[in-house]
């Protein structure tokens, strides 16, 4: 049977240019891979078909061999034209196509080993005080450096590396499954390359060894908890000359005696005697910029909430300051004398007569208990 021309295979004009073709032929092996269709013999016919044609198309020489000599100038089997050589196909597909969208790198010149070292979290707790105010840290991480006895080979001094026998070098071994022929990490070498016959006695082969470094951190005012801070390359080395990652510091505030914090808003419980409560007067109340001083008018009652515009914390963002919310708790006096019990009894006699002048939420609340029970 005859071969369809492979530009009508992959859609594409003869002009086409690389990134057409390979962009043609990602979408028709996305559609008919047998992973997708496992019980359609057309899909895996059409699959290879348009994997023959991006193979030839995407090689320079055999897509000027087939443009001059069409199939007679690629196939051996129709005479070994002026381009035909011998190749491995799906392996070289695999790797340019599939290679790109995974991320797997390198194509048909072999993949890069080079890898960007992972990122590092480290946890800071800092005061509230430091938080609202910004501060400056030193904390210690864990990094690792170059090995001084072997100068980063990993091999003992007078010995050197030799290349992975598994891989030849490469980092990479060709592992077939059915009719796939896929890139693997050499199990040997594990990407490397090569193997240590004589490890390094200091580093154990790794041609770095760990160490504790000491770094600044400038934590900015209005900084809030959970928040991270970005450390660009003190994170974890890279592998085999790749960059480093980087150092994030994710911030937690230590839990305050007084206030509570939401978000740029500040919240405290404030005791106030009966008797402030009753006939007013003024009480001081503690602000992260020092003692205050607040008016309570009379008859205050307990959960009224005094907002103080702009006590709170400065925005990290925007600078603009949060409030500081008080709430009244009134408070019941304690270890009484006989005196004061004597007098508190006299109030409560005099009171009682016009209770619900002077209880005017004691008598709302009985008034909501009568009509609950219908009474």
């Amino acid at each position: 049977m005859s071969k369809r021309d492979y530009y009508e295979v992959l859609g594409v004009n003869r002009d086409a240019g690389d990134d057409e073709i390979k962009k043609a032929y990602r979408k028709l092996a996305m559609k008919h891979h047998p992973d997708r269709n496992p019980d359609s013999k057309d899909a895996e016919e059409k699959f290879k078909e348009a994997k023959e044609a991006y193979e030839m198309l995407s090689d320079p020489q055999k897509k000027a061999a087939y443009d001059r000599y069409g199939h007679a100038g690629v196939d051996p089997s129709m005479g070994a034209g002026p381009g035909a050589q011998g190749f491995d196909g799906f392996s070289d597909a695999f790797g340019d196509i599939f290679g790109d969208l995974f991320g797997a790198g390198g194509g048909r010149g072999g993949r890069s080993n080079v890898y960007r070292g992972a990122d590092l979290r480290y946890n800071l707790e800092v005061t509230l005080e430091e938080a609202a105010r910004g501060a400056e840290k030193t904390i210690r991480i864990p990094t690792a450096e170059e090995c001084t006895t072997c100068h980063g080979s990993g091999a003992k001094p007078g010995t050197q590396p030799k290349p992975c026998p598994t891989c030849n070098g490469h980092g990479q071994v060709r592992v077939q499954q059915g009719f796939f022929s896929i890139q693997q990490t050499c199990p040997k070498c594990h990407g490397s390359g090569k193997i240590i016959p004589e490890p390094c006695r200091d580093c154990g082969g790794a041609g770095r060894v760990k160490k504790q470094k000491t770094l600044e951190v400038k934590i900015p005012a209005g900084i809030d908890d959970g928040m991270r801070l970005r450390h660009a390359g003190h994170g974890e080395p890279g592998v085999n000359g790749g960059p480093p990652g980087d150092l994030y510091v994710e911030i937690h505030i230590r839990k305050h005696a007084v206030f509570e914090r939401d978000h740029d808003d500040l919240h405290c419980k404030m005791p106030v005697s009966i008797t402030t409560a009753a006939l007013g007067g003024e009480i001081e109340i503690p602000t992260l910029e020092g003692m205050a001083r607040l008016k309570i008018p009379a008859e205050t009652q307990s959960g009224k909430i005094f907002r103080l515009r702009g006590k709170g914390i400065k925005n990290v963002r925007s600078h603009v300051h949060g409030d500081l919310l008080c709430y009244v708790e009134v408070e019941t006096p304690v270890n009484l004398t006989e005196r004061q019990k004597e007098l508190l009894r006299e109030f409560e006699e005099i009171s009682s007569g016009n209770a619900d002048r002077h209880n005017p939420k004691a008598k709302g609340w009985m008034d909501k208990v009568r009509d609950f029970f219908g009474s």
